[in-house]
């Protein structure tokens, strides 16, 4: 097997040009080939053909890196009718990720990042700060407005996987949008890099590693640091998390009692073990020819997110027997977590950000979970904006991952309502549920 990234992708696509699709899943890790079927590599490979034409020319690839010892390799394909980029996400020995194809601009290299219209450079600074202490520290960002006096404060959370302090997702950076929106508009941000994006390589040994592990005790960290700085003084200090860190928020705020108020961005509710196969799910439809081929990987998902669930789950588990070929201990505390309770137990502002197009966390399965468990509850604020997407990207019609692709930014509605939550009282009630 070739350890090459760019060797890699080549040598799937000519598998694939050749019709050995058995070969292909060999080349995926092993965590992921139970979900991984000859026959849905296939049905998706004939459905480009039957739409586009057959292959005519192969251009010249081109990779960017994602993530830790992780690399997306990006093919040019002129098809008979069409021109696509084949998208490959190859990790460290050359083992595939993912495949999908892409519109025919995702082959050109990552552009440098461009801030948002929204954001004013001018109106504060940027300092670089370590987070933790010892062999997990970890290195974030904080901007500060330049303005004189306390500010209000927040940190931080990036989503699910090995992200960097910025969520940077291809050619977008949708935590370092809201973090310059967020510091033109007078407030300090934090943000840093999660431990698995700087320190994979010493986690992987770590059997016993939860979503505690995590994020919880470099959010505290974060939150520590800014109440010690002198420029925020007294101020206020906010917890935020998107997706996943969304969803581990209320762990962060009832481990450090300082902490003023919580802001959840498409933060889930579901159990993510079941999310995920809502995921595959829902990613089954938007090919309906190949919808068929899909149903062995969704079968293999659902079997191990039962396995979650099973009462004889121990640590010892096999990995692979357990969604994404992650530990027991770490599907252990998740199905122990409930994060709507642990919201509910809080006597703290909550504002619930919602994207309408969103299908990774949806305004059915999810949000539906936030607005039941906080009904009633003091100072919590739901907001729901129809056009957006999990990245709070806006556009029409279903979302898909290829959505992601092109160079955009948060929605600036997001940023402005947000900035207008954090610096204004927030008003005693019942649940204010609001349309945007």
């Amino acid at each position: 097997m070739p350890t090459d990234p760019v060797l890699a992708a080549l040598t799937a696509l000519d598998l694939a040009r050749a019709g050995r699709f058995e070969q292909i899943r060999d080349l995926f890790a092993p965590s992921l080939r139970a979900m991984v079927t000859a026959e849905s590599i296939q049905a998706a490979w004939a459905a480009q053909l039957d739409r586009h034409g057959p292959v005519s020319s192969v251009g010249t690839p081109v990779s960017d890196p994602a993530g830790p010892q992780g690399v997306l390799v990006k093919v040019p394909l002129a098809f008979a009718r069409e021109r696509l980029t084949l998208l490959v996400s190859v990790v460290e020995g050359g083992w595939l990720t993912g495949i999908q194809f892409a519109p025919a601009g995702a082959a050109s290299p990552v552009e440098p990042w461009q801030p948002p219209e929204y954001a004013d450079p001018e109106a504060f600074e940027e300092q670089e700060v370590t987070i933790g202490t010892g062999p997990l520290a970890v290195p974030g960002t904080l901007s500060l407005p330049r303005r004189p006096g306390p500010r209000p404060a927040i940190v931080l959370l990036p989503g699910s996987g090995p992200l960097d302090r910025d969520e940077t997702i291809g050619r977008n950076k949708p935590l370092k949008d809201l973090a310059w929106g967020l510091a033109s508009r007078g407030i300090a941000v934090l943000r840093f890099d999660k431990v698995t994006h700087v320190h994979g390589a010493r986690l992987a040994g770590v059997a016993d590693f939860t979503m505690v592990d995590e994020y919880v005790p470099h959010a505290v960290a974060a939150v520590t640091l800014l109440r010690g700085h002198p420029a925020v003084g007294e101020a206020p200090v906010f917890v935020l998390g998107h997706s996943l860190g969304g969803t581990v928020a209320p762990r962060v705020a009832a481990a450090e009692p300082s902490v003023a108020g919580l802001v959840l961005l498409a933060g889930g509710a579901q159990p993510m073990h079941w999310a995920a196969v809502r995921q595959l799910r829902y990613l089954a439809t938007l090919e309906p020819g190949a919808s068929a081929a899909s149903q062995p990987a969704i079968d293999a998902m659902t079997r191990q997110a039962t396995t979650v669930e099973r009462p004889d789950l121990d640590p010892a588990t096999p990995a692979s027997e357990l969604p994404f070929g992650v530990p027991a201990p770490y599907w252990l505390d998740v199905r122990g977590y409930d994060p709507v309770a642990a919201a509910a137990a809080l006597d703290k502002p909550i504002l619930i950000l919602q994207g309408g197009r969103d299908y990774q966390t949806t305004v059915a399965d999810d949000l539906a979970r936030w607005r039941a468990g906080l009904m009633g509850h003091e100072n919590v604020t739901i907001r729901v904006y129809d056009a957006d997407n999990h990245l709070f990207f806006p556009g029409e019609g279903p979302s898909s991952p290829t959505e992601y692709e092109p160079a955009q930014h948060l929605d600036p509605a997001v940023v402005a309502d947000l900035a207008t939550w954090l610096t204004r009282p927030v008003e005693a009630g019942r649940v204010a549920d609001r349309k945007g």
